[in-house]
């Protein structure tokens, strides 16, 4: 791991845009197969894989692997600002791509803070930031004046080119 740096929730989700993005990824799969190796569990009356391994979320700055991601940018930005762990575990990543992760690792979550559910954020989008909303603001005043413009520029051309 880079770093034992440890993020609290509300930090790791500003980092939500294709040009800043970290995901939260636990490793619970690693944990649970350590813990039968170890024999975590053993002369405790609960079996080991009742045993909650979310204790140790990774942060992953992964801004620069977002061009290179096979699923697209939309698959990772569509997991910011929540555990991503089921995200990635639902795809079934091969080994290789377990391995490519770790260069990743920026520091550790703060799982205390990160909540067990979270709103549907469509993909590409991720928060909102009022610096980010002027353009799309000045798009959709655009898309109204633009069409009315032509259509007042064919009614004057129309009505100076009808022969009386």
């Amino acid at each position: 791991m880079a770093s034992s740096k440890v993020y609290l929730f509300d930090e790791i989700a500003k980092h939500n845009k294709s040009k800043d993005c970290w995901l939260i990824i636990s490793g619970k799969t690693d944990n649970l197969s350590l813990a039968w190796k170890t024999g975590v569990g053993s002369g405790l009356s609960v079996p080991p894989f009742l045993i909650d391994m979310k204790n140790n979320a990774n942060v992953y700055d992964v801004t620069s692997f977002m061009d290179d991601h096979p699923g697209g940018d939309e698959v990772l930005l569509s997991s910011t600002g929540k555990d991503a762990t089921n995200d990635f575990e639902d795809v079934g990543h091969s080994d290789d791509a377990r391995e490519l992760m770790e260069k990743y690792v920026i520091g550790e979550a703060d799982v205390t803070t990160v909540p067990t559910k979270r709103l549907y954020v469509a993909p590409g989008l991720g928060g909102t930031n009022p610096k980010d909303e002027k353009p799309g603001f000045l798009i959709k005043i655009l898309q109204i004046i633009v069409p009315l413009l032509i259509l007042g520029l064919a009614l004057a051309v129309r009505t100076y080119t009808k022969k009386e």
